[in-house]
C-alpha cells in the first residue's frame, strides 16, 4: 500500500475513533477494542472504525442523534441485542430522549413485526433503566 493511501486510511481511522468514542463512550469502545485485539479480529475493528465511524458517522447531512435513532431501528430489526443496548446509550449521549427512543422502537415494530419490537423493547427497557440509574436519563 502506498504511503499516501496508508495516510488516508489512518486519517479516516483517527476521525472514526474520535466519533466512535464521542457517541458510544470510552468504556464501550475500549471493551469492543479489547474483544477485537486478535490478529484475526483487528481488521474488522479497523474497518468498523474507519468506514462506519470515520466515513459515515462523520458525514454532514444528518445530526448524530438522527443517525443514532436510525441505528436503533436497524439494530432492533436485526435483533442485535448487545449492539442495540450499546447504541441506546449512544443515542442518549447524542441527545435522544427516552420518548424518542421509545417512539423509534414503536415505529420499527409496526414495520418489522411485533415480536421483533417486543424483543427490542425488552433490551431497551433494561438499557433505559441502567441509564436512569447512572443519571444519564431523568427518572
Amino acid at each position: 500500500m502506498s504511503n499516501e493511501l496508508e495516510k488516508a486510511h489512518q486519517e479516516l481511522y483517527d476521525a472514526g475513533m474520535i466519533m466512535r468514542r464521542k457517541v458510544m463512550g470510552n468504556e464501550y469502545v475500549d471493551n469492543q477494542l479489547r474483544k477485537g485485539e486478535s490478529e484475526f479480529m483487528k481488521p474488522m475493528q479497523q474497518l468498523t472504525t474507519e468506514v462506519g465511524w470515520g466515513t459515515i458517522w462523520s458525514r454532514p447531512g444528518l445530526e448524530p442523534k438522527q443517525r443514532s435513532l436510525i441505528n436503533l431501528a436497524l439494530l432492533a430489526f436485526q435483533a442485535k441485542k448487545a449492539e442495540l443496548a450499546g447504541h441506546i446509550r449512544g443515542a442518549v449521549l447524542n441527545g435522544a430522549s427516552e420518548i424518542e427512543i421509545r417512539e423509534t422502537l414503536l415505529h420499527t415494530s409496526v414495520y418489522c413485526g411485533i415480536p421483533t419490537g417486543m424483543e427490542a423493547f425488552r433490551v431497551a427497557d433494561e438499557a433505559v433503566t441502567k441509564l436512569k440509574e447512572e443519571g444519564l436519563l431523568p427518572k
